[in-house]
Order: C-alpha cells, then sequence, then structure tokens
C-alpha cells in the first residue's frame, strides 16, 4: 500500500515534466481567472486507529449482574485493522494571489472503523465495526507552484472539523455486553497535510490529491463494557485520495 502512494506522488510530480507547454491556454473553464470558484470531489477514505491502552488492558471484564463473572478470557491484543470508505463533497475556493489560496471543502463521509480483539481464548476473539458518518467542514490553505502547461503542483495544510450524524443509536446499552460495540464522540477537530495537481482541460480543471488527517484528541466515548473499558485513548488516523473537479 505504502509503495502504491509513493508511486502516486512520483507520477503526480513527474507529470510537471510531460506536460510542460511555453504558452499554456486559459482552459479550465476560466476558473483560475476569478477569485472565487466552486467545485465538487469525489473522494476515497482509508481509516485506522491510534490506540493507547489501559495499564491493566489484559485484565477481563467482569459482568456485574452475572455475578462478577468475566465476560472474556485475558486479552491478548487490540488492533484496528485498516478500514476503506468513499466521500462526496463541494469545493469553495478564493484565490489571494497566484500562489496562494484558501479553500472550503465540506463533504459527507461514509467510512467506518474497526477495532480487533484477541485472546487467551480464541473463541472470544471479534472485529467491532464503529459505524460512522460524518460531516466535515475543512480549511486549508493552498500553497501552488508556477503552472506549466497544463499542469501546477501544490501543497495543502488545514484544519477540519467532523460532526457525525450516522452514529449508531445509544439502544445497543440494553444489549449483552458481548454485542456492544464500541462508541466515538459526536465531534472532533483534525489536521490535515496533503499534496496534489491540477490538471487543466478546455473546459474544467481536475485536482488529483492525497491527503492524511489526524484527530487533535480522543475519540473514543468510554463506557463501562468489554470493548471501551481496556482502552484509554482512540486517535483517528485518515489518508484520502481526492479527486477535485472545478
Amino acid at each position: 500500500m505504502i509503495k502504491c502512494y509513493l508511486a502516486i506522488i512520483a507520477l503526480l510530480f513527474c507529470s510537471n515534466i510531460l506536460l510542460a507547454q511555453d504558452n499554456p491556454p486559459a482552459w479550465a473553464g476560466g476558473a483560475d481567472q476569478r477569485d472565487l470558484s466552486f467545485g465538487f470531489s469525489f473522494s476515497y477514505v482509508d481509516n485506522y486507529y491510534k490506540i493507547l491502552k489501559k495499564p491493566n488492558w489484559q485484565t477481563p471484564f467482569l459482568d456485574p449482574q452475572n455475578g462478577n463473572q468475566p465476560v472474556t478470557s485475558a486479552g491478548t491484543s487490540i488492533s484496528s485493522p485498516n478500514t476503506p470508505g468513499f466521500a462526496v463533497g463541494f469545493l469553495t475556493r478564493y484565490d489571494f494571489t497566484e500562489h496562494f489560496e484558501v479553500r472550503l471543502t465540506p463533504s459527507l463521509i461514509f467510512a467506518d472503523r474497526s477495532l480487533s480483539y484477541t485472546y487467551a481464548d480464541t473463541t472470544d476473539n471479534v472485529k467491532k465495526i464503529v459505524q460512522s458518518t460524518t460531516i466535515d467542514l475543512p480549511l486549508a490553505i493552498k500553497i501552488k507552484s508556477d503552472r506549466h502547461g497544463d499542469f501546477r503542483g501544490y501543497f495543502i495544510a488545514g484544519l477540519k472539523y467532523s460532526y457525525s450524524i450516522g452514529a449508531k443509536a445509544n439502544s445497543d446499552n440494553t444489549a449483552a455486553l458481548v454485542d456492544r460495540t464500541v462508541k466515538n464522540v459526536g465531534s472532533y477537530e483534525s489536521y490535515e497535510a496533503g499534496i496534489g495537481c491540477d490538471i487543466y482541460f478546455e473546459y474544467f480543471k481536475l485536482s488529483p490529491e492525497i491527503k492524511i488527517s489526524n484527530s487533535f484528541g480522543n475519540v473514543l466515548l468510554p463506557e463501562a463494557q468489554p470493548y471501551s473499558s481496556p482502552i484509554s485513548k482512540l486517535f483517528l488516523h485518515s489518508l484520502m485520495i481526492n479527486l477535485y473537479f472545478e
């Protein structure tokens, strides 16, 4: 997977040479000739958690309603597999200079997250899916290179606010302990950074982009149940491959 990302990045920058022209036409529907312009996006999303465990995370959770009997055997690992998803969004950008702009890119994210638990008794092993649909509100700065023909490279960085609109309802609080799900907070903030390029066609501008995002704080909603209790904090890491049409 890492080799694939590196190959994409190398291709973006090598295209600078391949697409170079001395006198580029004012294509892309005149998007760069206006300070304010709009567009839309489609994105591939890949999520995983950075997990901070409690010192006693291996200790089995005791069920107070069943004579303090352990719900599972002793824990041996907690991990977070990469989980894919997708997003659709809009783009509003404002040019301050030829090489500097501000972008607002609200998106609707459909990307679940997962946690995998293993135990001394392997029959207890389980994967818990954290169902999630969020509205992301990223505000970023874009620093652009000179335009060479139909190509321009750029770097982007900014902050993002995420609000959950599709978290699983709290109705599973009455479910058996082994059927409980891990819950996340309803909103959180992240920082983002990425690279991309603007490719100019006759009637629109296409901007492929690779971006990483990391939450500032803990996204775990603490609960007294077997799958949340061993965890001290969860930090959400995301990789997005975006296609912007403007």
